[in-house]
């Protein structure tokens, strides 16, 4: 079968002959952004936290040096990964690691630690954000029940930071399957990969960057749907009644009363 001369025939000799192809780059790169995703929001949760752990006076002198180099070891991974492109960063590890560890990652490997550690460094500030964004007094109150920090934080505080923060979790997963196209520089077989080599095989790069754009699009919109009706359960109903042992007395809160006036004039 030759190929044919027109556009709409080339797109479906493509997917005729390389459309597994296709689906198994699509595939390659969803895994890469789902699990550096998952991996990278649980690094910026635990870099988030740390960050924000109050350091008073009254604490011991250990302590507060303990904790200020740590800091500041965290602020300059998060300011080295947010400031450099994940490019740079995917061609410094990958042959850093053979150069000065001998050490030869696979390219699994590679994408996983390299999408992981980008992600949670911008994870890292939008946990910070969401915690400080909680109102003090919650703390306060918190601390004043006897709750320590630790507690405060995983009973009060990341719970609320959590739901502000979904939008954010959510514009990074898909940020990170457009951004898995720069793993191919080290080897990495994911859609852009294969793109490539289907468009140079045949000469035909508008046509198979045309299917891989329409790819690239419906996994992110599909996430992004996904991502929305789960925040929209998150949110919980619009209206609610709050649990009272006065039978008699109506709760407070967003109740809506049952409208008697139907069928009745205004």
């Amino acid at each position: 079968m030759s190929l044919p001369q027109d556009f709409m025939g080339r797109i479906g000799y493509l997917l005729s002959m390389y459309g597994e192809s296709f689906l198994i780059g699509a595939g390659k790169t969803m895994i890469i952004a789902l699990v550096g995703t998952l991996i990278g929001c649980l690094i910026g949760f635990a870099v988030g936290i740390v960050q924000t752990i109050p350091v008073s006076k009254e604490d011991h002198i250990v302590k507060r040096i303990l904790l200020w180099v740590i800091k500041l070891i965290l602020n300059i991974y998060v300011e080295v990964f947010r400031g450099t492109p994940m490019m740079a960063q995917a061609m410094f590890i990958y042959f850093g690691a053979s150069a000065i560890f001998h050490y030869n990652m696979s390219t699994w490997f590679a994408a996983f630690f390299i999408v992981s550690i980008n992600t949670g460094a911008y994870m890292s500030e939008t946990v910070r954000g969401g915690i400080l964004s909680i109102d003090p007094g919650q703390t306060e109150g918190a601390m004043a029940i006897g709750m320590t920090h630790v507690q405060t934080m995983m009973n009060v505080i990341l719970p609320q930071a959590l739901r502000n923060i979904m939008p954010q979790i959510g514009n990074n997963l898909i940020i990170n399957i457009k951004d898995t196209c720069v793993l191919s520089i080290i080897g990495v077989v994911e859609l852009f990969y294969t793109t490539k080599g289907v468009a140079g095989a045949l000469y035909t790069y508008f046509e198979a960057f045309t299917i891989a754009m329409v790819i690239y699009f419906i996994l992110t919109f599909t996430c992004s749907r996904i991502l929305r009706f789960w925040e929209s359960k998150l949110d919980g109903p619009d209206n609610y009644d709050l649990a009272t042992t006065d039978t008699l007395a109506h709760t407070s809160g967003m109740y809506r009363y049952p409208d008697t006036r139907k069928g009745e004039d205004a």
